[in-house]
């Protein structure tokens, strides 16, 4: 293997084949790192603040909520950040953000103990604050930092191991942090918040950066306009995702059925399956065909949620949208990318995933409203509309740059 297709990396035992998953799954980990931070404490703050020290449903819901905010006003900026200074920089402040945040999540309790609950709820939040932005600079920054190092034809790679990072972190950090939370209590979940952070940014501090490239960035005006169609497609795409994770439970509950647990499982084990098994799909048949076809699927997945009369319909429907869903953002990332100079990579890469912040964000009050009109089924018609939707969008994009390709050949 020639010298210039590997790459040396002190903390993981030598030379790395360039593009190799070994080498991409290092600079992967501090997406895993930043995802499992958010996951310890994600089920346990709600029950903490209203059943605990007594605040009301909707403060509880904000204690939450407030990250969520802090990352999509701040993913522009840890784009530009990873453009301009670098993304080792980006990736080693988000891991100091993260200790940072463990480190206040084990203030508040205390406060708490020593009768100052408005006191613990503000460094509470403060804490959900800093997270959110180390989640902003932390993907991001970790995200670009596995493409710079691997090359570009490895993007599709380092974008799908980010999801399968994401989505496996917060799967192992929630239950998790339940069992810390009821044998120890909140302090140790900071505890190891912090610490994780911490070991993480000296991690990132010993390994060499990537140069910046030299030369104009482009304007952010300009890149959200060439993201913001790919943006959109994936902000509908993820509705079928967003509102089963939110409702699944009321939709089991208002059917008297059981499994609600079942049906999350299986949408996870096929979304986590796809980007394994087809993980060089993106690369062999380009982003949007990979996009059309993989919400094609997540259609009919949400049409069979939408009709499911037993658990084990809807379980299937499940499935199949998360074997839809799951290529998604890659697919669509790779595309969205292509559209800007590399030196402004980063902010692109910044500004599509505030698409996904959006959809998970908004989908909420939106398909709540849609049940309380029209009643827990009809929020899957509501998906598989937004679904359809960006599946139009994507089909619109395609015949663009195909057109595109002929006009220049």
């Amino acid at each position: 293997m020639h010298d210039s297709l590997r790459n040396s990396d002190p903390l993981a035992g030598g030379p790395l084949e360039r593009g190799s998953t070994r080498q991409i799954l290092t600079y992967v980990y501090f997406t895993f790192i930043v995802y499992l931070s958010i996951g310890l404490p994600l089920a346990i703050l709600p029950a903490y603040v209203h059943l605990r020290m007594g605040f009301s449903a909707v403060l509880a819901g904000f204690v939450i909520s407030v990250q969520y905010i802090a990352t999509f006003l701040s993913r522009p900026w840890a784009g530009r950040i990873s453009d301009t200074r670098g993304a080792k920089v980006s990736v080693e402040w988000g891991m100091a953000m993260c200790a940072a945040s463990g480190l206040m999540l084990t203030v508040a309790p205390m406060l708490h103990l020593h009768r100052a609950p408005w006191a613990a709820v503000a460094v509470m939040m403060a804490s959900r604050l800093l997270l959110g932005v180390g989640e902003s600079l932390g993907s991001t920054g970790s995200t670009l930092w596995g493409i710079s190092v691997a090359g570009q034809d490895y993007t599709a790679k380092v974008i799908s191991f980010n999801g399968v990072a994401t989505y496996g972190a917060l799967a192992l950090g929630a239950p998790l942090g339940v069992v810390m939370e009821q044998a120890w209590g909140l302090v140790p979940i900071g505890v190891l918040t912090a610490v994780l952070g911490a070991i993480s940014c000296v991690m990132a501090s010993r390994r060499p950066p990537v140069p910046v490239k030299p030369g104009e960035h482009l304007p952010f005006k300009d890149v959200l306009g060439r993201v913001t169609p790919h943006g959109m497609g994936l902000a509908l795409g993820g509705v079928g995702y967003s509102v089963l994770a939110t409702f699944v439970t009321l939709f089991y509950a208002s059917r008297h059925w059981n499994g609600a647990a079942l049906c999350l499982t299986a949408f996870g084990v096929a979304f986590v399956l796809v980007r394994i098994v087809f993980l060089h799909a993106i690369s062999h048949f380009g982003g949007f065909r990979v996009g059309i076809t993989s919400l094609i699927v997540e259609t009919l997945g949400v049409l069979l949620l939408w009709r499911a009369v037993s658990p084990w319909m809807a379980a299937g429907g499940a499935a199949l949208t998360g074997f839809g869903f799951s290529l998604v953002f890659p697919a669509l990332g790779v595309e969205a990318v292509k559209r800007v100079p590399v030196r402004s990579r980063g902010t692109a890469l910044g500004v599509y995933t505030v698409f996904a912040d959006v959809s998970f964000f908004l989908v909420g009050p939106v398909a709540g409203w849609v049940i309380g009109a029209f009643g827990y089924a009809e929020v899957f018609l509501f998906a598989l509309g937004c679904v359809l939707a960006a599946l139009g969008i994507v089909v619109v994009l395609a015949m663009r740059a195909r057109h595109t390709a002929e006009l220049l050949n």
